[in-house]
């Protein structure tokens, strides 16, 4: 019997692919990378054509034994990691670290996970593609340079501990950028007239100003206003014109990584890491029962930036559209997507791998995120394949002393793709426009063209237009997606990255720049502004593109790359001395009640809390809410016995090995008192309650309540349960996973069912 052994990056597939392969293959999973850059050092040999420094990483040690062992056992050996650059680099490592085994390897990969893919790849194995490989590798290794070589740099000038990321340097000043337009703001003020009016059939509708002689115009002041009003109310609304049209409305594309995350947060309230997660669930395999085939992957591959489907996909989708919905649901020919000019293309767009699995159908078998990410998906998918909505417009514009009112609606002729999905749209703050928009989601009623209408009102109201929004992850990543900023598989790392780091903060759904994001913001401006301009960063990733297909190579990127950031580094450091740049103190309401200073905010191990600002002097600290407010502290519990050592209160404290009592003199006196712990099992000699005790060095044993009258005690875990010879108490040994009889003359003993 052949021995086969498939190696995947993630223990979820393995019993999805396990099940497909059969019993001549073995599976396994590396858990992620094995190997990486060390730590402790830059682990870049720059003189020597940038070569990297691989160690194997800490912690993977048993893993990786076990995959030597493997792989010396088997015939053929299979890299089954994910379809992407990291993936392809992971199986490289995987072939380094199983050293001469790696000579019967082939590689494969699989789009999606189901029966027949996984069989397919199988048949078809190829090498490892070192074009893909060394395109990881640039990419780790300019991360790399500019996290060691400017992370230093901020650590003499702002703060210790601080670090810098190529792209999540990027990702911080945008946000730190839209925060400067926030401030920086100022309100302009519009008026909006609107026309409650009659139609000779006595229906209402309201119309909006629009302008003078079919232009559009701007009211920005009260004056204008009322000059309209006055002529206006005077007058008499007649019909000047209506327009009437049918549009034709176009289903959006099938997901990619960065749609599936904005979608997933504007309806389903999802961050992009619940996102990916889910995602990764959805592609890796989930046992939804034998009515749909067992285990299966029930999408596609989820880092993707293509809007390409297969034939097969698309030809089974419009089988499905014409049979659930009908002919007419299903355009005549094939919808075809094109993918953005720098897409790199590796994958198909997201897509559920069976368009006959619906989600109800799965429903029970999924989780709630499960569930509601996957029909995200079907409906996306499905949508974009149906047939275009069609949709009757009308436009009616009124006339009055010269002045055109407006009035707008839409009716939806054929449902089309709207019959299962509709995408949701960016939220905007007011603009002056706003005033100018007909309102689009309403039906109006019949008029035709001289119809003399019933003024029941005309009203003038002032707005004024609002700053832009704060990025929320969502519009982060449609951001850094339109720049040609990171790739699929990085949106997400980066967000996580800069918020973790605490450059930026969230408030709400929104991302705020924090004092330390903006202070890092503008140092880097300042001193490294090819490292976090848009377009250089871009353009990086389109020379990592460029070494992927293999039109460039890795250590021409890098070279090209450090020259220029080289000269940077060595300026920043000659124009900054530590102390140039102060972090902005964030004061609190707290009053210290030692000196009586206003309270700071600070940052510890454990988060934020509030510290006295003439520290060293005075040292007192107050633990904060999250709103930022000094948190309520209960009292500690006071003994009902005193220290025996210095005679003051012993109080109750919380400690790595539960509670205990500690000197409230601490730390003039460190002297501490395990606490007792009172059981509900009965002393075999008087009945009393079992009481758990600690010996000095903390070690647990249980004695009699009653002690010194009962003198029972006993190191083992008494139970509840009676020695079926003596009726006696039965002790846990749980060292050896017995239980034995309390009576010694009985001498009974079992194996411990309940270790």
């Amino acid at each position: 019997m052949a021995n086969n052994l498939v190696i995947l990056e993630s223990p979820g597939k393995i019993g999805a692919v396990k099940a497909y392969l059969g019993s001549n293959y073995k599976v396994i999973a590396s858990i992620g990378h094995v190997r990486d850059l060390p730590k402790s050092t830059l682990g870049i040999d720059i003189e020597n054509g940038f070569a990297p420094h691989y160690i194997n990483i800490r912690g993977k040690g048993d893993v990786i034994s076990e995959l030597r062992k493997e792989a010396k056992s088997a015939d053929k050996i299979f890299f089954a990691t994910d379809p992407d650059r990291e993936g392809e680099a992971i199986s490289w490592h995987l072939a380094s670290i199983i050293g001469d085994d790696a000579k019967k390897a082939k590689r494969v990969s699989f789009n999606e996970i189901t029966k027949a893919t996984v069989k397919e790849a199988i048949k078809h194995p190829r090498e490892i593609n070192m074009d893909l490989v060394n395109s990881q590798q640039a990419r780790r290794i300019l991360d790399r340079i500019v996290g060691y070589k400017i992370s230093p740099f901020l650590w003499k000038t702002v703060k210790s501990g601080l670090s810098a990321g190529r792209v999540q340097s990027v990702a911080t000043k945008i946000i730190v950028e839209r925060e400067e337009e926030i401030k920086s703001f100022v309100p302009a003020e519009y008026w909006s007239i609107e026309a409650n009016l009659k139609t000779p059939a006595k229906k209402s509708l309201v119309a909006h100003f629009y302008g003078v002689g079919g232009k559009k115009v701007k009211v920005s002041s009260k004056e204008q206003a009322d000059k309209i009003l006055s002529a206006v109310k005077g007058g008499e609304f007649k019909v000047s014109e209506v327009k009437k049209a049918v549009k034709q409305k176009s289903p959006a594309p099938p997901f990619t990584t960065s749609t599936l995350q904005q979608e997933a947060s504007r309806k389903l309230n999802f961050q992009s890491q619940r996102t990916m997660k889910t995602a990764q669930e959805l592609y890796e395999g989930v046992n939804v029962g034998a009515e749909n085939g067992g285990v299966l992957g029930l999408i596609t591959y989820m880092r993707t930036d293509s809007l390409r489907v297969s034939v097969e996909a698309q030809g089974a989708a419009r089988e499905f559209i014409k049979e659930k919905y009908g002919k007419e649901y299903c355009p005549e020919n094939p919808r075809i997507y094109k993918s953005k000019s720098n897409a790199q293309d590796a994958h198909e767009a997201i897509r559920p791998s069976k368009v006959s699995i619906e989600p109800s159908s799965v429903k029970k078998y999924l989780s709630s995120d499960q569930y509601r990410l996957y029909k995200l998906i079907w409906d996306r998918f499905i949508a974009s394949q149906m047939s275009s909505a069609k949709i009757n417009t009308v436009i009616a514009d009124f006339e009055n002393q010269g002045y055109i009112f407006r009035s707008s609606g839409y009716s939806v002729e054929f449902q089309g793709y709207m019959a299962i999905y509709e995408e949701s749209g960016d939220k905007a703050p007011a603009t002056m426009d706003d005033a100018f928009d007909p309102e689009k989601n309403s039906k109006i009623p019949l008029v035709t063209k001289n119809d003399v209408m019933t003024t029941d009102s005309v009203e003038a109201e002032q707005h004024f237009t609002e700053p832009p929004m704060r990025y929320d992850e969502a519009t982060l990543i449609k951001f850094l997606e339109e720049k040609g900023i990171g790739r699929p598989s990085t949106y997400t790392p980066i967000i996580t990255v800069i918020i973790s780091r605490g450059y930026v903060a969230r408030d709400g759904k929104s991302l705020k720049p924090t004092p330390l994001g903006e202070v890092t913001t503008k140092i880097m401006n300042e001193h490294f502004p090819d490292i976090v301009n848009y377009k250089f960063t871009a353009n990086m990733e389109t020379e990592l593109d460029s070494i992927a297909s293999g039109n460039a190579t890795m250590e021409g990127v890098l070279s090209d790359f450090y020259k220029g950031f080289e000269s940077e580094l060595s300026l920043a450091e000659k124009n900054l001395a530590k102390g140039d740049v102060k972090l902005p103190v964030e004061e609190t309401d707290i009053i210290c009640e030692l000196c009586g200073s206003k309270m700071i905010v600070k940052n510890g191990k454990f988060g934020k809390f509030a510290a006295c600002p003439n520290y060293p002097k005075c040292k007192n600290t107050k633990p904060l809410t999250k709103e930022g407010n000094e948190k309520e502290v209960k009292k500690p519990e006071v003994a009902d016995f005193k220290c025996e050592l210095c005679g003051a209160d012993m109080v109750l404290r919380s400690g790595k090995f539960g509670e205990f009592y500690a000197c409230s003199n601490y730390p003039k006196c460190k002297n501490t008192k395990p606490k007792e712990t009172t059981t509900d099992i009965r002393c075999p000699e008087c009945g009393e309650k079992i009481v758990m005790k600690f010996t000095k060095s903390k070690k647990p044993f249980y004695s009699c309540s009653a002690y010194p009258k009962c003198k029972f005690s006993v190191w083992d875990v008494p139970t509840d349960k009676k020695c079926p010879e003596c009726s006696g108490m039965l002790l846990r040994k749980k060292s050896k996973g017995i239980l034995y009889c309390y009576n010694k003359k009985c001498g009974y003993q079992v194996k411990d069912d309940e270790k």
